[in-house]
């Protein structure tokens, strides 16, 4: 345990690896698992039913666990779960789940999360994600892999955020952000495709071609959500490369919030 700072305080129950660092006046509660290679530095506090898993990085001020901005709260043992390899900037707040929903707020592999980060109670945040400095997401928020959230972006409650999607600084989601889709504005409207973000993680040009394509049928030719998705299921058979993609939007739009609606 010579990786412990003197000065930090941490609970007899906590589970710490041998491997992991933590820093100066850094406080770890009692039900706390931090896994192998996971370095804490100076002035962080981790609560609540937390476990963090390994090669994380959590720099100064975050606080990680602490109980939901909820008034129906009442001291349940919901949690906050972490995964592999993500880094973790200062004055991060990342609260536990409530029992009105899944319980748990969750956060997958790879991240790059920047200072002043919030993550309410159940918010999911799948992997290779970018939380830009200041994103805001209040609680039940989903955000699937590769998504990219620019400075001061703002969600609310409830609302999906789709794979490889992409916000400008400054954007207010008010409604589902479908995959792929580029975001800007008060409240977000969609202005393209993440082109430049399919090319560099190895998007072929036939499957960003279908990319395009839905792009087209779902914002430039004036159709209703129900004649895009009609328009767009053809294209599974007539660009077989891109079907996972087709298909991942198609499931996304089936599944879209009728009170929020999408980003259009």
């Amino acid at each position: 345990m010579s990786k412990i700072h003197p000065t930090a305080i941490i609970s007899s129950s906590a589970e710490i690896d041998s491997s992991v660092t933590v820093g100066p006046y850094s406080v770890i509660g009692p039900h706390v698992r931090l896994g192998e290679g996971t370095t804490v530095a100076s002035h962080c506090v981790i609560e609540g039913h937390t476990t963090i898993g390994r090669d994380n990085r959590i720099f100064q001020f975050s606080s990680l666990g602490a109980v939901p901005q909820d008034k129906k709260y009442n001291n349940e043992p919901c949690e906050l779960v972490i995964g592999d390899r993500n880094t973790i900037r200062e004055f991060c707040t990342f609260n536990i789940g409530s029992p009105g929903d899944r319980a748990v707020t969750s956060v997958g592999n790879d991240n790059w999360i920047m200072a002043y980060v919030h993550l309410a109670h159940d918010c999911q945040v799948g992997n290779h994600t970018i939380f830009a400095n200041n994103t805001q997401l209040a609680g039940h928020v989903v955000v699937d892999d590769w998504v990219i959230l620019g400075g001061f972006t703002v969600v609310h409650q409830f609302c999906r955020i789709g794979a490889h999607s992409f916000t400008a600084m400054n954007s207010l989601l008010f409604a589902d952000l479908p995959p792929f889709v580029m975001a800007q504005g008060q409240p977000a409207q969609a202005r393209s495709m993440n082109f430049e973000g399919l090319r560099r993680r190895g998007f072929s040009p036939a499957r960003i071609a279908a990319v395009k394509a839905m792009h087209k049928t779902l914002y430039r030719e004036g159709l209703s959500l129900a004649e895009a998705v009609t328009r767009m299921a053809v294209l599974i058979d007539s660009s077989p490369e891109a079907a996972d993609d087709v298909k991942m939007m198609l499931d996304f739009l089936s599944t879209a919030s009728p009170q929020r609606g999408i980003v259009r």
